[in-house]
């Protein structure tokens, strides 16, 4: 069974690695939407995978981190594009959710990425 939750934050970034004259070298912002999905077997006694407040416990000190924050000023996110944001949450989770199996980063509403791990 998977179950997920979903996070929002606003933050500001640019990204350094991209051609001349791209739009993204430019500061600009997101509203930045963050599910995390974890997989497991349905406790039979709880009859849950796991207490939705758990995943929002292991997410809140990441989103203190990012959220209202400039990207590129947090540690690992020098280049903060969706994929490595991606795999930077879930570096940050995986101690706390160790059935962590995916975390989407939608940096539009049309646009994002899927991280299932390495």
């Amino acid at each position: 069974m998977e179950i997920f939750k979903e996070f929002k934050f606003e933050a500001a970034h640019r990204l350094p690695n991209v051609p001349l004259g791209h739009k993204c070298a430019r500061l600009h912002g997101h509203s930045y939407q963050v599910v995390v999905h974890i997989t497991g077997a349905v406790d039979e006694h709880a009859g849950w995978v796991r207490d939705f407040a758990d995943l929002r416990d292991a997410m809140q000190p990441i989103l203190d981190c990012l959220d209202h924050y400039y990207l590129n000023d947090i540690d690992g996110l020098d280049n903060p594009t969706s994929e490595v944001l991606a795999r930077w949450i879930w570096g940050r989770l995986c101690p706390a959710l160790p059935e962590l199996s995916q975390v989407v980063v939608h940096e539009t509403c049309t646009s994002g990425c899927v991280y299932r791990g390495e």
